[in-house]
């Protein structure tokens, strides 16, 4: 009986110092300029951005100018409001 109950102490103490709610450190986010950089730093950043589709937002931004917004990239063809979305906190206007 005394075994027990030392066991029972001891495995409610373990579950008391652990914590419940541990801070679990997470990457910094990694921005991308979309109107200043390169399609390979774009590519890179950007998730579901290939080499075409990053060479792609570089010509329109080439041919258009600067993106207005992070919705505008959603013009380039192959860029749809899912990707834009995946991306928001990564891509970056100035």
């Amino acid at each position: 009986m005394k075994n027990a109950c030392l066991a029972i102490v001891l495995i409610f103490s373990t579950w008391l110092a652990t914590p419940l709610y541990a801070e679990v450190a997470s990457d910094p986010v990694v921005s991308v300029n979309i109107n200043s950089a390169s399609a390979a730093e774009i590519a890179e950043t950007l998730q579901g951005i290939g080499s075409a589709k990053a060479e792609a937002i570089v010509a329109f931004r080439d041919a258009n100018g600067s993106f207005e917004s992070v919705e505008a990239l959603s013009e380039v063809k192959g860029i749809g409001q899912a990707t834009i979305e995946k991306n928001r906190q990564r891509i970056a206007l100035q």
